[in-house]
């Protein structure tokens, strides 16, 4: 399989001589001394489980590919989430193929060979994508053996294997799916199914990931804590902050699990606010909505909304107050065998209680949570949490009836994050509640007999908070 190199408008030609010139003189590189990654005794585990649900088929299961920015600039890659479970592995392109057998096989792009004529030869330097000189070394075939503990083969015998019937996870590397036939009837479908509810229960090493993300998104509050006053100077108020927490990310894990929430003022009531352009106004809310990605690609999600003058007014308060006790109300919830949605119902029964106390809802809690009205979601909207773990929205793919229609069982983690988003044009408010977004967002384990605050570490409870921020006292929940 010969593949054009991927050159750039503005690159310059190369002579016969350089080209000769540039494959002698090199030195042996390869590495000896690699130790499998931490993960490698889990992701064996992991493929076994996935051959046992599927006897006798073959699985396909790309990492997937470079996708492009703009013009001939490439995003960084993430590997897919389900390959990184069952490699470890996290570069572009790699296809993992689980057997009839049960054996597994990862085709790989080998290193470019720095000795061999013609393209094949020159991909080391030429190639803007793959080449060594652009994009930096990656693995051999040995090494990613040592690496990942799996059989690894060249990316051009790939075809040599796939001439058969075969379940794909399709929609990650189009030239996979190009080259395997639909499975009959949802077959692929239930592939995707299967690899999204394998990881509704964490095992040990998970958790470990997901509390190292957690922690590491403490700091990164605590950094944007202390950078306040400076981002409250600032005409991008919110994009200083961004930058400081994305920074926190960078140093201590792979990047962000996704893009940052910074919310000041109203920007908070939208829920999804990632242009973070905004300026900071000392007398209103900020909401972050931020978590580190470790370098495993397990992410952490917390919500904290934080008043900016360090201490909340009246009204602030009587909004956040209601949004806690609604998040307080939900975590009591949570123990294995419980609903799913019993949490989310909790935190949207105190929810619509204060609204009606407030006047706000016009009509009773209960008339409220009936199926057929629903009318406080006006202010709510979203549900109150979601799975964590290699997505921030993790196993989205499950299917109903074990996920958002199932029970909690030990292992697994999950957000719990109710909030209150009072839109600054809504007339059926009253003036002073327009223009008030407030989220409180934590990251919770299902324990033996209930549920662990893995992001305990931050404060939640209005004072806690003005405590913090007014004394930068990091331990004010502790």
């Amino acid at each position: 399989m010969t593949q054009k190199l991927n050159t750039g408008s503005h690159d310059l030609p190369v002579s016969d001589a350089l080209a000769a010139f540039m494959t002698t003189g090199w030195a042996d590189t390869h590495r000896d001394d690699l130790a499998p990654l931490p993960q490698v005794a889990y992701t064996a585990k992991r493929r076994a489980a996935l051959a046992a649900r599927f006897p006798g088929e073959r699985l396909v299961v790309p990492s997937g590919t470079l996708t492009t920015r703009s013009n001939d600039s490439d995003h960084r890659f993430r590997a897919h989430s389900a390959f990184a479970y069952l490699t470890g592995g996290q570069e572009p392109d790699d296809v993992l193929v689980v057997e009839p057998s049960g054996e597994a096989v990862l085709f790989l792009r080998p290193r470019s060979p720095r000795s061999a004529p013609g393209e094949a030869g020159q991909e080391f330097y030429r190639d803007r994508r793959h080449g060594e000189f652009w994009v930096g070394r990656r693995p051999d075939l040995a090494e990613a053996e040592a690496l990942l503990q799996i059989t690894c083969a060249p990316i051009e015998r790939l075809d040599d294997v796939l001439g058969g019937p075969a379940r794909v996870l399709r929609g990650v590397d189009a030239s996979v799916d190009r080259r395997v036939a639909p499975a009959e009837g949802d077959g692929d479908e239930e592939l995707e199914t299967f690899l999204s509810e394998m990881r509704l229960v964490k095992d040990d090493w998970e958790v470990a990931e997901l509390r190292f993300a957690v922690e590491a998104t403490v700091r990164g509050f605590e950094d944007v804590a202390r950078a306040l006053p400076a981002a409250l100077e600032h005409r991008r108020g919110e994009r200083y902050l961004e930058g400081i927490f994305g920074l926190r990310a960078r140093l201590e894990g792979n990047a962000v699990g996704y893009e940052s929430i910074v919310a000041s003022g109203a920007n908070a009531c939208v829920l999804h606010w990632i242009r973070n352009d905004g300026r900071l106004n000392g007398n209103e809310l900020l909401l972050l909505d931020a978590g580190v990605e470790t370098d495993h690609l397990y992410t952490a999600d917390i919500t904290r909304t934080l008043p900016l003058s360090g201490r909340f007014d009246p009204v602030q308060r009587q909004v956040y107050e209601l949004v806690y006790e609604a998040q307080e109300a939900a975590i009591a919830t949570l123990r294995p065998g419980a609903s799913f949605r019993d949490f989310h119902r909790a935190a949207m029964r105190v929810i619509a209680e204060g609204l009606h106390d407030w006047g706000v809802l016009k009509i009773t809690a209960d008339e409220a949570m009936e199926p057929g009205s629903g009318l406080y979601r006006r202010y709510t909207l979203c549900s109150s949490g979601h799975m964590l773990g290699l997505d921030v929205h993790d196993c989205a793919r499950a299917r109903s009836e074990v996920y958002l229609d199932g029970v909690l069982e030990e292992g697994q983690v999950l957000t719990v994050e109710p909030g209150l988003y009072l839109q600054p044009d809504d007339l059926t408010l009253p003036p002073e509640l327009r223009g008030i977004g407030v989220r409180i967002e934590d990251d919770l384990v299902i324990t033996a007999d209930g549920a662990h605050l893995l992001s305990s570490g931050l404060p939640r409870h209005p004072d806690e908070i003005e405590r913090w921020l007014c004394h930068g006292d990091a331990d004010a929940s502790r």
